[in-house]
């Protein structure tokens, strides 16, 4: 009678860190999806959709913008080439996520998003997303107005507004602030652009060389994913740095190639 008792007894009195998903898991989301459904049904009672008139193909809209979630998107293209903003970047967040299962070291927090057990992934994702990514959809969204020209949320939008700006690349920036003239030459210009990007780069075996001894989480890693995971760190970073050289100095790109190739 003791061993029929023993085997009636729940899983989740045994160890009270393990619950069932059914029903408790599943009765939370499920709440919690109807009132999400229920504030987005209030929603679109007490707000209009803001539609325009129907699509004219011989008037383009000032500004045309993408939907919300491609406007980071767009926002990226004044900063990069088509080729550079559309395509390799977002691949490389797409081939970035793909490896995440490949490169975490970090068995002890499997199945656990914590800050405490993944300090590094967690800080790297809210900077790259919730931070970096959500702030170019906000840029769009609620900052550029006709002509893609920045404008304040309660200005009114001006398709006349002139913007005294003149983007210039970083060799040509670099000539007439420093007074060197051979920089104006667009292979020069060129071949400063590489040894830039080169040395940004060389930040990756420089760190390696200097912490690969000294710290575990390195050593974990191996040389491989080691250089993965900071190749696609740098990248990210390379966004928010080519943004701050345009606001504050006009940088149109720091690499250009004639003809070929534009960063």
């Amino acid at each position: 009678m003791a061993e029929k008792e023993e085997k009636m007894i729940p899983a989740s009195s045994l160890n009270p860190d393990k619950i069932h998903t059914w029903p408790h898991l599943v009765r939370v989301e499920f709440i919690a999806g109807m009132l999400a459904t229920l504030g987005l049904f209030l929603w679109s009672l007490l707000l209009d959709a803001p539609l325009e008139e129907p699509a004219n193909p011989t008037k383009t809209p000032n500004p045309s913008k993408a939907p919300w979630y491609f406007l980071g998107l767009q926002e990226m293209l004044v900063y990069f080439d088509p080729w550079m903003a559309g395509v390799v970047l977002p691949s490389l967040i797409i081939v970035g996520l793909m490896l995440i299962p490949y490169i975490d070291i970090n068995k002890k927090g499997a199945g656990y998003y914590t800050f405490r057990e993944r300090k590094f992934a967690m800080s790297v994702f809210c900077f790259g997303f919730l931070i970096l990514w959500i702030f170019l959809i906000f840029l769009g969204v609620f900052f550029r107005g006709p002509g893609w020209n920045f404008f304040m949320p309660w200005e009114e939008w001006n398709p006349h507004k002139v913007v005294a700006l003149t983007n210039i690349d970083l060799n040509i920036f670099v000539a007439q602030t420093l007074g060197i003239d051979a920089l104006r030459n667009p292979w020069v210009g060129c071949g400063f652009g590489l040894v830039l990007i080169g040395a940004y780069y060389s930040i990756i075996p420089a760190f390696y060389y200097l912490k690969g001894k000294t710290m575990p989480v390195i050593q974990e890693l191996g040389l491989i994913r080691y250089n993965i995971t900071a190749f696609l760190f740098v990248t990210m970073m390379a966004l928010p740095i080519k943004m701050i050289l345009r606001w504050t100095l006009n940088i149109k790109y720091v690499l250009v190639i004639p003809g070929i190739l534009n960063i």
